[in-house]
């Protein structure tokens, strides 16, 4: 099976490949715009599933479909729920919202693995049927937010839960979470995409350097600058500062 992603955020792309290859789905290549994706088509037989983000830089990724014709089924991902009755008119087999929870990505990319040696169809003419489009239209979506990370340990994996997380923060290039037992870990990932995979409720980005979840919170005091200082419970290598561009939107977030 041939697979490609097209999502013009390159980290986003690499975290979504890493999630695809755990599901035993080698990504042949990885696109970002428009342009490249008609280009790439054009030259390339087609594979058989594309994973395709919605906003690209250059533009709607349905603009691919208006310039080649498509042979390979879709897998749309993106953070906007309104294209959705759109992408079900072309080869669409599912829908996944931003931050992708990798449970319903399993879904989807099983639900294609089924679909295929039980159809004498071209894979193009494959897509959800009634009764799941009706389901996707009528509800609301909802986000499935991060619940557990896994980190490596020498040869061991570790899952922790987001209530055991006291702070993320970025040091020296890398990403960190530290947690209630004072410990920090290496996480494969970025601030970035932390805030889109993150409950806003419960988590905010203070700083370009920390993210902090309210649970967490043992007392704020007045800094320089109309800054704030967060002080956490063990976490005591430097000072949690909120930066003075989001003081505002922070009160707000702590009520």
């Amino acid at each position: 099976m041939t697979t490609i992603i097209i999502e013009d955020e390159k980290p986003a792309a690499r975290l979504l490949q890493r999630k695809v290859e755990k599901l035993g789905v080698q990504v042949q290549t990885m696109l970002h715009s428009v342009e490249d994706a008609v280009q790439w088509f054009s030259a390339n037989t087609h594979p058989d599933l594309i994973f395709l983000d919605i906003q690209l830089s250059d533009g709607l990724s349905f603009e691919i479909f208006e310039k080649v014709e498509i042979k390979s089924a879709v897998i749309f991902t993106t953070a906007y729920d309104e294209y959705a009755l759109r992408a079900f008119k072309l080869n669409s087999i599912d829908y996944l919202l931003k931050p992708i929870d990798e449970d319903d990505l399993e879904v989807a990319v099983a639900k294609f693995k089924s679909l295929l040696p039980k159809q004498e169809v071209p894979v193009q003419n494959l897509a959800l049927d009634f009764e799941q489009i009706k389901k996707m239209l009528t509800n609301p979506f909802e986000k499935n937010f991060k619940k557990r990370f896994t980190v490596k340990i020498g040869q061991h994996l570790k899952v922790i839960a987001v209530d055991e997380i006291e702070c993320f923060f970025s040091e020296n290039k890398g990403t960190y979470m530290h947690t209630y037992d004072n410990r920090n870990y290496l996480i494969d990932t970025t601030l970035e995409n932390l805030e889109q995979e993150l409950d806003p409720k419960d988590f905010f980005r203070v700083s370009r350097k920390f993210i902090i979840p309210m649970k967490a919170i043992k007392e704020i005091v007045l800094y320089s600058n109309s800054r704030l200082k967060v002080v956490l419970p063990t976490y005591k290598e430097d000072d949690v500062i909120v930066s003075r561009e989001k003081v505002t939107d922070f009160k707000e977030w702590i009520g």
